[in-house]
């Protein structure tokens, strides 16, 4: 019971501290007003928490938690390549419109500082970023993506094209279709940037000449 309520009370503060962190910022936030939030005083937090920096921390930790949600259950609904991660740049998509200021706090305030590498929080980011790759490199070995690119490249420019992407809706400008975005960013990475070939592709010449090369036998005297 006792565990339980420790727990339960880390729960609690980390609730209020995301409220009162996405509101005002890191730098304006106050662990006063975090604690007058839950109806207790400040000694309470510090029970917990070390400093308003570990505090902000473990308020990112449990956001990852989240996020990685069910990922191994809906990545086994998906069979191909492409399916699979479509699926994980649209969930991430989503966790960024739903939490902009968690993402600004981790952009701004933690990725960049000296105790992120290393700590817990860079852990669960590894860990994350993993499911793609894991995606990206089960593709290469199915034939589904090409195989003479690193993977890592392409982890890159799927989180680095969807920062970039989504900066002005993180900052609080503009709105964030997170279908199209999805669909835009999965098309460039499997199908690159280059148009078609004229009439529709190597598919459809294939099948043009096959069709002549058919009327040529038909007009052949027979033997």
């Amino acid at each position: 019971m006792v565990r339980l309520a420790r727990e339960q009370r880390v729960d609690e503060i980390l609730q209020a501290a995301r409220d009162v962190f996405c509101g005002k910022g890191y730098e304006a936030a106050a662990v006063a007003e975090i604690a007058a939030r839950m109806g207790v005083v400040e000694g309470t937090i510090y029970k917990y928490f070390a400093s308003k920096r570990e505090l902000l921390l473990k308020v990112l930790e449990h956001w990852y938690e989240e996020m990685f949600g069910d990922y191994a259950r809906d990545l086994a609904g998906v069979s191909d390549a492409r399916g699979r991660l479509r699926l994980l740049v649209w969930r991430h998509l989503r966790s960024i419109r739903d939490y902009p200021l968690l993402c600004r706090l981790m952009f701004r305030e933690v990725r960049s500082e000296q105790d992120y590498h290393g700590s817990e929080l860079h852990d669960l980011n590894r860990r994350y970023t993993q499911l793609l790759l894991d995606v990206v490199e089960g593709g290469m070995r199915s034939g589904e993506f090409r195989g003479d690119l690193p993977a890592t490249l392409l982890r890159d420019l799927v989180y680095g094209g969807i920062e970039h992407g989504t900066w002005n809706y993180i900052c609080g400008r503009g709105g964030l279709d997170i279908d199209a975005l999805a669909e835009q960013l999965t098309a460039v990475l499997c199908e690159g940037i280059s148009a078609p070939a004229q009439g529709g592709g190597l598919k459809q010449e294939m099948e043009r000449l096959s069709q002549i090369a058919s009327r040529i036998e038909e007009a052949l005297p027979k033997k």
